[in-house]
């Protein structure tokens, strides 16, 4: 009997007493399946069938799902996967933790499908398989498996995928264009194409009218990131997306981080600032601040703000930003979270912090904090494991309380668990 699910979408079960993690099995069911590796503490293996369904079982509505490694969960019904995005994150904090949240917060969801603004799509010139491939890499494997369409996609970018392959297909060196990088803006949607030679001149006409035909943003990345420009239409029209509860509109390059999921995004914003309870005498801190994503709906109810980010570049769209929604009450200033120096900013005065790091956490940051710090913490977590470390030491050696915890279905049919945690000065 499979007992529970892992974070990674395996089952768990225990055959004569060993762990075993098997893949495409659901708590409560009994399956058939096939080892992969056998381990001295634990053994691995793929569902070959399922003898006993779980109730929460259903068939994936995605043709490339048994071979696609975009998604690990669509075997399993939308409202089942947040429950068990819940029980990960309630499981680590206590495990990893040792702390619980007094309150648990109503899981924020949009839609399950659609939702994929941003996306690195691999790109593989493989003649016996019929010329070129578009589309993520397979499971456990780093070969692509071909998309003509995509269930997790923004559709606008779901619709590229037929005409992007034949559009490469074209080019003089299709074996030398690795990948594309697709976003959808509520402004409109930009392709960057990485190329490893110099494209010809008839290489470019492809390209321009592949947007020209498809209404897009064409830009070409021959390097590394900052050589990304635009090739049709130039100038470039901004893309941008809106947070209408705080009337901010935020700019962004085509291969910015920003969070995938529209919908879902906004909800969190919003959740992260009431959670917050700011005034206007607040002077409030966003650490990891990226683009202003929160910095700027931050700026609209506290007095003043100071977002921190590594990236350089980030940090002057965020100006921009700033600028671009009249907001003085807001400062940023570039500097690396995760090193020993550039910190000072941490001793100020700060009633309020928001956390928003990468998978690696923010401990660095929050060792740094001074006893007297923040009144309350908002920490937005992309790696359950990272946060219930760092709520560890904010709890039993800074004395903060963990007032509410919860998850956000940022990435719906993976596995992937993003989640909020409010922490109050006890």
């Amino acid at each position: 009997m499979v007992e529970s699910l892992t974070h990674d979408a395996r089952g768990v079960a225990h055959i004569d007493g060993k762990t075993t993690f098997i893949e495409g099995a659901l708590p409560g069911e009994r399956v058939r399946f096939r080892y992969h590796n056998k381990r001295p503490r634990y053994d691995t293996g793929t569902t070959l069938e399922v003898l006993e369904p779980s109730s929460d079982r259903i068939e994936p509505p995605c043709p490339h799902y048994s071979s696609c490694g975009g998604c690990s969960l669509q075997h399993l019904a939308a409202p089942a996967q947040v429950r068990a995005k819940q029980k990960i994150l309630a499981e680590t904090l206590e495990h990893v933790g040792r702390v619980e949240p007094r309150q648990w917060l109503a899981p924020i969801e949009g839609p399950p499908t659609g939702y994929r603004r941003r996306a690195r799509l691999g790109v593989r010139f493989v003649p016996k398989k019929g010329g070129v491939l578009v589309g993520f890499r397979e499971r456990r494997h780093s070969y692509i498996t071909p998309l003509d369409s995509c269930l997790t996609l923004d559709p606008r970018l779901g619709a590229l995928l037929p005409p992007l392959r034949d559009t490469i297909g074209r080019l003089s060196r299709p074996d030398r264009m690795p990948q594309v990088e697709l976003s959808a803006a509520d402004s409109g949607c930009a392709a960057v194409f990485r190329h490893l030679e110099p494209l010809t001149p008839a290489d470019l006409e492809h390209l321009r009218l592949f947007a020209e035909t498809n209404a897009i943003t064409a830009y070409l990345q021959p390097g590394n990131p900052s050589t990304v420009h635009a090739l049709w239409p130039r100038p470039a029209p901004v893309l941008s997306y809106y947070l209408p509860d705080f009337d901010v509109n935020l700019a962004v390059a085509p291969t910015d981080f920003i969070q995938v999921n529209g919908a879902v995004n906004r909800q969190l914003v919003t959740q992260a600032v009431t959670l917050l309870e700011l005034i206007p005498a607040d002077r409030a801190l966003d650490l990891f601040c990226g683009l202003g994503n929160f910095t700027l709906a931050l700026a609209r109810h506290a007095g003043y703000v100071f977002g921190v980010e590594a990236d350089a570049g980030l940090i002057e769209r965020a100006r921009a930003n700033a600028r671009t929604n009249a907001l003085a009450n807001v400062e940023f200033q570039a500097a690396d979270l995760y090193g020993d120096d550039g910190l000072e900013f941490l001793s100020g005065r700060w009633t309020k912090l928001l956390l928003d790091p990468p998978r690696a956490g923010a401990m660095e940051v929050i060792k740094a904090l001074p006893a007297d710090g923040p009144q309350r913490i908002v920490y937005v977590s992309c790696n359950p494991a990272t946060l219930a470390r760092d709520s560890e030491y904010l709890v039993r050696v800074l004395g903060y309380r963990l007032e509410a915890a919860g998850v956000a279905d940022m990435f719906p049919q993976t596995s992937h668990v993003e989640s909020i945690a409010l922490f109050v000065r006890a």
